[in-house]
């Protein structure tokens, strides 16, 4: 006689067990309308806000001649470079790499099942940092130009992505608790390695570039960067939204999981590769920028719940939002200088993420 299954699950199910009461949810159309429409705000505000002391009329004018083509006079030109092909571009990058950094921080957090971890756990921004290095402090891949950094992110970060696939695989597959382990460990491998470099470089300049870089930056932004990193992010978020619903069947363990029909070890490569790929490219143009990946994903979960297919529409856009304002204050805290990216993240994301883990209503999962 056959025998019926279970549809995939919408939602993680909760426990009938005495907890914490379910906290608030804020609506999804509503939440996701107010994200849209803070976006193109926060690019136009980080197009507009610097040294240079335009008015917002001349930065949209700026902004609405570089996206319609339309005609300046001589004198706007100065103006119109600063506006469009310095802080827009950057802007533009900021909001790529946070919708992927937030992105991704859910896809690894179900796939090793832990309210740690992040898209740095699996070893992947460190193995770029190793590449990167040796192009800022060696001169490695001169011959690429301009391209010799993001070049030699990417491909160490895909040997990263590799040898930590060799070493975490088993006969059953990856497992959660082998990624996190594995990953851990080469983190601090490679991070070993970059540190080494740092205080072989001959040059102070030379190691002061590489550790901010490896703290996070977007002071090398540019129209050409954006591409890549776009479709790269793009391509991740069409996966893991297709992917929602058996996202939702993994986080509640495999072998419940098989029992909905979801191989497990299957969808943990899926997301493994997805995760390794988009994680690597986004690096590769901003270094590695710590908590997005982290405190996003929690506070999505906390005003939608744990429903990947909530979670995947809220976090991208607030991982995007909130990069892009991060980098206006790393531009303005200490101008004319920069503040790593790193540093603000982690300054903004330690507080936030002690007041969420007290918040008695809130439990991994979002339930």
């Amino acid at each position: 006689m056959a025998t019926l299954r279970d549809p995939l699950p919408t939602t993680p199910r909760r426990s009938t067990d005495s907890g914490p009461p379910p906290a608030r949810r804020v609506p999804l159309p509503l939440l996701v309308a107010g994200l849209c429409a803070a976006l193109p705000v926060s690019l136009a505000c980080a197009a507009g806000i610097g040294a240079s002391g335009l008015s917002w009329g001349e930065t949209l004018h700026y902004l609405w001649a570089g996206l319609t083509g339309g005609s300046l006079t001589p004198d706007e030109v100065p103006s119109y470079v600063i506006v469009w092909e310095l802080r827009f571009p950057r802007a533009v990058l900021a909001a790529v790499v946070g919708a992927g950094l937030a992105s991704v921080g859910v896809a690894v957090q179900a796939m090793v099942r832990n309210a740690l971890a992040d898209p740095f756990v699996l070893g992947i921004s460190s193995g770029a940092a190793v590449g990167a290095n040796a192009v800022l402090i060696f001169g490695a891949f001169g011959a690429l130009g301009l391209w010799a950094l993001s070049t030699a992110a990417f491909v160490s970060a895909l040997a990263a992505m590799a040898l930590v696939y060799a070493v975490a695989r088993t006969p059953r597959g990856l497992t959660p608790l082998r990624l996190v382990l594995t990953g851990t460990a080469l983190y601090y491998g490679f991070s070993a390695v970059t540190t080494f470099m740092v205080f072989a470089a001959e040059h102070g300049e030379a190691a002061r570039s590489a550790m901010m870089w490896l703290l996070g930056s977007l002071g090398g932004a540019s129209w050409s960067s954006v591409p890549i990193a776009a479709g790269a992010v793009l391509g991740g978020l069409v996966h893991l939204g297709w992917s929602a619903r058996r996202l939702n069947a993994l986080a509640m363990g495999d072998e419940t999981a098989a029992a909905l029909g979801v191989d497990a070890g299957r969808l943990r490569k899926e997301l493994f590769v997805t995760a390794a790929a988009v994680t690597g490219t986004v690096v590769a143009v901003s270094g590695a920028i710590g908590f997005v990946g982290l405190m996003v994903p929690h506070a999505a979960r906390m005003l939608v719940g744990a429903d990947h297919r909530k979670v995947l529409a809220v976090a991208p856009l607030a991982g995007a939002v909130l990069l892009i304002w991060v980098d206006i204050l790393s531009r303005v805290v200490l101008a004319p200088a920069e503040l790593p990216l790193g540093v603000l993240t982690a300054a903004i994301g330690v507080p936030c993420f002690v007041l969420l883990m007290r918040r008695r209503t809130y439990t991994f999962g979002g339930v």
